[in-house]
């Protein structure tokens, strides 16, 4: 059946058509989802219809297998597939999933099996090889490569894998590079190709054309996971956070509990739904400072100077997490003092209080026992020498952190608490201070 035709037929009926269902129909499935996604509705409405069918032959149980793995459902697709006709394909698609679910070694007999059972024998062997790869053993997987000749060496699953496999073994880049784009123009939808293609040419600071690759790479079904996050975050560096969103919502389409996906998604909704004008950029800047700005800096009468020291208020950031109650409560605080700093803080447009909600918390302190000299001056140096992203910037105001000392105190879990800081901007934190040699407390 041609892609013309299938766009024109309604998948689903397509699927649950009483026929046989080989590999030629996988490929028309495929290539139809990727002329246009919206056949993957109908893919998954044909699979949940199956699925509430008791009567189905052990064929039938087959072809449903088949299309839970190209959903992405892999580990139905095994129970399924167990509970099939037997069949070749149904040993090959068992395989597939198997190592899908990272049970390589469990997949390699099964692949064998599949072979036995008359499915292309070369197709078994190059995914033994991938299982091989996968497992750690390059070598063994380009022994398996090295001994398949004929057309399949012309195929681009061959070039592919041989591609991912002489890019583990490592040193010999151009040869890969070659292979990834022997196969992607053998093959212009192969989606595990042009994700090698891209991840390549990202490593090499090719940003332009890694971008082209890896929405190539996700407009192919089926579509893999690295691709899929990885355009995602491009998009979320270029500020197209509706594209980045897209992105992740298409893996939680087959993966709705995938953690790293869902932490993204949530960054991603968060930052995209901020106003990043310039304005308002610069105004939470100016804030920023004007909030770690010492109180030393002001005329401030001896009395209140003494009081606010014994408080622990440094900062105009630390009397906007104050209470007036809290001032009063204090010994010789009077309401002298109380008025002098409310004008102080009034002419900064501020007030006390204002950001009680925000209170610092204690973090525990640093063991700099085993730090070199130079280490622990690291520690008394401000963020802002860390030259972060606006976003993290804003993070680290609301937490009120204003030296390094202070940030590698915090937990990631405890960064990722903080409003509109997602796991992007904590990585950026993580390179940043692994740039420095320290790291945040925890990890």
């Amino acid at each position: 059946m041609s892609d013309i035709e299938l766009d024109v037929l309604d998948l689903k009926e397509m699927v649950l058509a009483n026929n046989s269902f080989g590999p030629s129909d996988v490929a028309a499935i495929r290539s139809a989802i990727t002329e246009n996604y919206g056949h993957f509705g109908e893919l998954r409405d044909a699979v949940n219809e199956m699925e509430t069918d008791e009567s189905l032959s052990p064929a039938a149980k087959t072809k449903m297998g088949v299309c839970l793995f190209l959903l992405g459902k892999f580990k139905s697709a095994l129970e399924t597939l167990q509970n099939a006709d037997g069949s070749a394909m149904a040993l090959f698609y068992q395989a597939r999933a198997l190592f899908e679910l990272s049970r390589y070694d469990e997949s390699i007999p099964v692949y064998q099996q599949a072979q036995t059972s008359g499915y292309n024998a070369d197709e078994c062997n190059i995914r033994i090889a991938e299982a091989h790869r996968y497992a750690g053993r390059t070598e063994k997987s380009l022994e398996i490569l090295d001994n398949i000749f004929g057309p399949a060496e012309q195929t681009s699953e061959y070039m592919y894998q041989r591609a991912a496999t002489v890019s583990a073994v490592g040193g010999r880049l151009e040869e890969a590079l070659a292979l990834y784009q022997r196969a992607v123009n053998t093959d212009e939808n192969h989606a595990g190709a042009l994700f090698g293609l891209a991840l390549e040419n990202d490593r090499l600071g090719n940003d332009a054309e890694a971008l082209k690759l890896y929405e190539r790479a996700a407009k192919a079904f089926p579509t893999g996971i690295g691709a899929l996050i990885n355009l995602g975050l491009i998009y979320e560096d270029n500020n197209q956070f509706d594209r980045a969103q897209a992105c992740y919502r298409r893996i939680l389409e087959s993966y709705p509990d995938h953690p790293q996906t869902n932490l993204y998604l949530k960054d991603a909704a968060a930052t995209g739904n901020l106003l990043y004008d310039e304005e308002a950029q610069r105004r939470n800047d100016r804030l920023a400072q004007t909030l770690n700005m010492p109180v030393a800096n002001f005329e401030l009468s001896v009395r209140s100077r003494n009081c606010l020291q014994k408080m622990g208020i440094d900062t105009i950031g630390d009397l906007t997490r104050t209470s007036e109650a809290e001032l009063l409560s204090s010994k010789n605080f009077g309401e002298t003092s109380l008025v002098e700093i409310r004008e102080m803080l009034t002419s900064k447009g501020l007030s006390l209080g204002q950001f009680a909600h925000e209170k610092k918390s204690n973090d525990p302190p640093i063991d700099t026992s085993h730090m070199s000299p130079d280490e622990q001056a690291l520690l008394e140096r401000p963020i802002s020498d860390l030259n972060l992203s606006v976003r993290a910037r804003k993070c680290m105001a609301r937490l009120q952190l204003n030296s390094i000392g202070e940030l590698v105190r915090k937990t990631g879990d405890e960064m990722l608490e903080c409003k509109n800081f997602g796991v992007t901007s904590l990585n950026e934190v993580r390179e940043k201070l692994a740039d420095l040699g320290i790291k945040l407390r925890g990890d």
